[in-house]
Formats: structure tokens, sequence, C-alpha cells
């Protein structure tokens, strides 16, 4: 199973020392200072934040690292941990906020940054959280938590080459990994390193076991190499053993979609939908399914409802472009793929799609720009397949849950 990193293993790296107690001994010592001298010590009342802190209580905590800052404003350590409380109760934009502020008064201290990194992997901002994960490797290069999710968020930003580089040191402590290697598969496959894909699907085959989520990712890996009959039988398989399991009812979905077989991949997603109810995933696959079928309202229907889910769903907004153009509305459709190529600007068909309503709206050369940039983006024979087959990325809900 992969290793969760927690928000308390980043706060080892940014507190100022150890804990030496409990909370309640030293809640009585900071108020035993604090009589003696008539305000809070701030030492004390730092460690008193530590141990309630360690405890797993975050309002004294809190209070505990407010008092700090009341003395001293400038505690960078305070700030720090006062965005690792924030970070448990999972209050991202927050936990951003303060330890930015941390940053700002201890630019030097790596866990921080590390912290910075996991906030922004949290709140789906992969490409911000890329700078400060990487400032943390270069300082400490044996860090397996800033090097993991590095790749994660390079793999979500299609940084892929960049990412099995990245993900590769990690081979000698992870390869017993079934979603570290899918990971690093989707890197190698995408990044056209063959002999590379070829190493880790055979290693994935060796340490899988059989498990459901064993057959689950082996599914996923073929449907990154689009072997969709050899998909079918892992994830079927998967279903056997366990029809409950998180996200794989979507993927059953998309094979069925690529076998052709629409009813059945209808079937999957809405079973996918009853287990994860706010996967926007299933209403954008869903989205794209019925736009094939040519059920355009059913389709723009679901495109909503995947944004209602999650604002920042580029292929949503890709696929209402696309509807838009069909009803020859040029301009919503280029504002709509507008919004998908500033949310993830390699997105698949996205150039193109911009370039033919420019094209329609009379600027020529504006739509030359955009044919080029998505020429570019089909050289490769993998892109020239999907091209073909009309498909993007498979969906990687099951990564965006590693770490918590």
């Amino acid at each position: 199973m992969l290793k969760r990193f927690t928000s308390s293993g980043a706060l080892a790296l940014v507190v100022l020392t150890s804990v030496g107690g409990k909370a309640g001994a030293q809640r009585s010592f900071a108020a035993a200072q604090a009589g003696a001298t008539g305000r809070p010590d701030p030492k004390a009342s730092f460690a008193e934040g530590q141990a309630a802190l360690k405890d797993g209580d975050l309002d004294t905590a809190e209070a505990a690292f407010h008092r700090v800052l009341a003395v001293d404003p400038r505690s960078g350590a305070a700030y720090s941990n006062l965005g690792v409380i924030a970070m448990r109760r999972k209050e991202w934009d927050r936990a951003f906020a303060l330890l930015r502020k941390a940053g700002t008064l201890e630019p030097k201290m790596t866990g921080i940054r590390l912290n910075i990194g996991l906030v922004e992997y949290r709140r789906g901002n992969y490409a911000a959280a890329i700078a400060p994960l990487a400032s943390v490797l270069r300082e400490q290069p044996d860090s397996e938590q800033a090097r993991y999710l590095l790749g994660l968020c390079q793999v979500f930003t299609m940084r892929f080459a960049a990412a099995a580089k990245v993900l590769e040191p990690l081979w000698s402590v992870r390869s017993d990994d079934v979603l570290y290697l899918y990971l690093y598969d989707i890197a190698a496959v995408e990044s056209g390193q063959k002999q590379l894909d070829e190493k880790i699907l055979h290693r994935m085959i060796q340490v899988g076991g059989q498990t459901a989520e064993y057959h689950l990712i082996l599914g996923k890996a073929f449907l990154n190499r689009f072997e969709v009959a050899e998909a079918k039988t892992e994830l079927e398989l998967a279903a056997t053993v366990n029809p409950n399991l998180p996200f794989l009812h979507m993927n059953l979905g998309i094979t069925y979609m690529r076998l052709g077989d629409n009813e059945r991949a209808e079937s999957e997603f809405r079973k996918d939908m009853e287990l994860e109810p706010d996967l926007a995933d299933n209403y954008q696959q869903l989205g794209v399914l019925f736009s094939r079928m040519q059920r355009d309202e059913d389709a723009e229907k679901a495109f909503h409802e995947a944004l209602k889910r999650d604002a920042k769903n580029g292929d949503a907004y890709l696929g209402l472009a696309k509807l838009y153009q069909k009803r020859q509305k040029w301009n919503e459709a280029l504002k709509l793929a507008d919004v998908a190529l500033r949310l993830s600007p390699e997105i698949h068909g996205g150039h193109f799609l911009r370039g033919r309503i420019l094209s329609k709206l009379g600027r020529e050369k504006e739509a030359q720009v955009e044919f080029a940039a998505a020429q570019k983006s089909i050289d490769t024979r993998l892109n020239k397949e999907r091209d073909a087959l009309e498909e993007g990325p498979i969906p990687n809900p099951e990564l965006t849950k590693q770490p918590q």
C-alpha cells in the first residue's frame, strides 16, 4: 500500500524543539510563567503549542501559537505551526496564507516550503507546487516525500520526462508499491520511454498480487497503452473481487466507451457516481460519452455537473466549447476554450479547437498559431493514436487521493 504522508510528518521538519512532555504539563508551565511576568512567555507558549499539537488538541495549540505571535509577531515557526493546524483541518487556503507568511520570515526552513508544496497539491494547484517542492529536493535529495509529490505534480502538469527523471531514484525503495509503479509508468509512457514502460509493467505484474486494487491499477496501465482488451480483463477481475472499489467503475466506463458499448459505459459511470458522488471525472466522462452519442443536451448537463464538483476541470470546459462550436456560437465557444487552455495549457485537442474557432471568426493569423501548437503536440506516436481515437489521457483520481 502506498505510504500516506501526513501533515504531522511534515511538522517535524518545521518545529523548533522536540516535544518533551504532555500538553497539560506544558500548559501549567506556561501559566506559571505568565503569572510571574504579567505577560505570556513565548518559549513556554511555543512549547505548550507543540505539546498540544502532538496530542491532537488543535484549539489549544492554535491559542498557544497566537500568544507567541502577540509577543513575537516575527516568529516564522509559530506561523508555520498555525499553517500545519490549518492543514490538519483541511483549510487549505488559510494554511497557504499562514505558510507563505512563515516562509517570508524563515526562507531557509525547508519544511515550510515542503508544506507549501503539499498545500498547493491539495488545492489542485499542481504547477504552483513544483517550485517549492523542487527547492526542497535540491537541498534534501533524499526526501522521499518531496520527490514523490514533485513527481505527482509533474505528471499532473504533463511534464512527463521530468517526472520520470524525478521518480527514478525511488525505485530502490518503492518498486514494491503498485501506485508508485503506476505513476512512474504514466511518466514513462507519456514521455515515449518504451523500454522503461516495459520494465515497470513487468515489475507491476510481479509485485501486484491478486487484490482488486492491483487489477485496477494494471487495467489502467493497459488503458494508457491502448490495450483495451487487456484492460477490460483486468478491470472486470477487479470488479469480481470488489465491486465497490472506488474509481473502478469509472475506468470500466472508459473501457466500454472505447469498445463502443455505450449503454454499458453509461451504466458503469453511474455506478461510480453512486460510490463517489463528488468525483467530477465521472460527469466529465459521461459528458464525453453523450457528446459522441449526439445527446448534446445531456452532455451539456453532465459537463456542468462536473464543473459544480471541480471548477478547475479543463476537460469539462473543453467539452462545453465543442458543444458551442457545434451550435456555431463562436464567441461563447472561444471563451470556454480559453478557460480550458488557461487551466491546462497542454489539454488534448485544445489548441486545435481554438484554432478552428478563431478561423471561423476570421482571425486567421491567431488561428495559424493555434494550429502550429496543435501540430507540435501530436508529433509523438501516442498522441497521433489519441487524435485518431479522439481521446485524451485517462483520469487518475486515485492518485490525487495520495498523499493525504
